[in-house]
């Protein structure tokens, strides 16, 4: 019969599995649910040491994670380890490798100078069916017993946290391949765009061009007619154009992430804002699931849209932006300001407010936008996009 700290420690070890399992649900952040990973091999095993890595084909580790050192003594050690004796093993045996010796193993190698000393040693293979995505490492147990090593338990345990960081890697890789997949579907799609409007008007203005040129000394009056024809076909070019480009995935999606990446937005208009005497943005987020990369594109979108429309139109003091996850998975958008608001027939309608360009966006994905405004109360527009799971 179990002994009630038994069943305490049982209730402490299941605490600390299902938070290293919430927290690769909730982050986009691979690196985030990794750590709390290795830190909660540390603390559940009782080891000194722990370490994750994942290769990077090349022979090196594109991510090694180390928890039990200061950054002095990591900094110290020098650069990031080459595959080489245990580490090595760990990468391309599937099975554990516990040991209670690590330098009595003839596969061990070497260690750098400034590396800590280790002894007792439980490795795990990070996998995903038959490919090994990294490993799982365990160093001296703690507190340090005589000759005492790690358990069976102790492998168990790491193996059920070595398949969750199997699933964070997996998840990953699976985000990568889709946003590689938009990109490309959007390259296509801009290079139809310019093919089927910018080109043709091009064409049109080549051959107008060409024939106000013939007409320049025998009938002045319309190759007149014809220039201005070309002046109007180049602003039709320019501004198809400039659709087109608008409408390219920004690039500060894929290097910061969605909530960084309006965060700086608002934090660039706000200087701007304060520096002629315009109105407060302020920004706040609640950490969300992975939204698909043409989501995250359209909740953007449809912020830089609301926030245009509030400072040109709003007359506000303050303009607040919020990004949120929705209870069943997906996001939630809200651009709020105090200004003068609308009513539906004052002349400031779904066109003026760039409604209609919101809703097809949002239509594009399978959300939906909602726009209140009462004169005199201020103007909301909330969005929400479907996709990820609940945070």
């Amino acid at each position: 019969m179990s002994t009630t700290a038994d069943r305490s420690q049982a209730l402490a070890t299941l605490h600390e599995l299902s938070q290293a399992v919430l927290t690769i649900s909730r982050h986009l952040d691979t690196g985030e649910a990794l750590r709390r990973i290795v830190r909660t091999a540390r603390e559940l095993v009782g080891a000194e040491y722990a370490a994750l890595g994942i290769p990077d084909g090349a022979g090196s580790f594109a991510r090694f994670l180390v928890e039990g050192m200061t950054d002095e003594q990591w900094a110290a050690i020098g650069p990031l380890p080459r595959q080489h004796g245990m580490l090595s093993v760990m990468l391309h045996d599937p099975r554990p490798q516990r040991l209670d010796d690590i330098t009595a193993d003839p596969r061990f190698g070497w260690w750098p100078k400034a590396h800590p000393k280790l002894t007792a040693f439980l490795g795990v293979p990070i996998r995903d069916c038959d490919e090994i995505l990294g490993a799982l490492f365990l160093g001296n147990t703690t507190p340090a017993q005589d000759g005492e090593g790690f358990t069976e338990q102790d492998e168990e345990l790491l193996t059920v946290l070595a398949a969750h960081a199997a699933i964070a890697l997996t998840h990953a890789r699976l985000y990568e391949r889709e946003r590689e997949l938009a990109i490309a579907e959007e390259r296509t799609r801009l290079a139809r765009e310019l093919h089927d409007a910018v080109a043709q008007k091009l064409f049109a203005l080549r051959l107008t061009a060409e024939a106000a040129s013939g007409l320049v000394q025998g009938d002045p009056q319309r190759a007149r007619t014809h220039l201005r024809q070309i002046s109007v076909l180049a602003k039709e070019a320019a501004e198809e154009l400039r659709a087109a480009v608008d409408e390219l995935r920004p690039a500060e999606l894929d290097e910061d992430g969605l909530a960084i990446a309006m965060r700086k937005k608002v934090d660039v208009l706000d200087r701007a804002q304060q520096s002629r005497g315009g109105p407060r943005l302020t920004f706040r987020d609640t950490p969300i699931s992975a939204l698909p990369p043409a989501h995250e594109q359209v909740v953007l979108r449809v912020a830089q849209e609301a926030l245009h429309n509030a400072l040109r139109h709003a007359e506000a003091k303050r303009i607040e932006i919020s990004l949120g996850p929705l209870p069943r998975g997906g996001a939630v958008l809200s651009v709020v300001d105090d200004g003068v608001g609308f009513t539906a027939d004052s002349g400031t309608g779904e066109r003026g407010l760039g409604l209609v360009s919101m809703r097809e966006r949002a239509d594009s994905v399978g959300g939906r936008v909602q726009v209140t405004s009462t004169p005199g109360q201020g103007t909301t527009v909330r969005l929400e996009v479907p996709g990820g799971r609940p945070a």
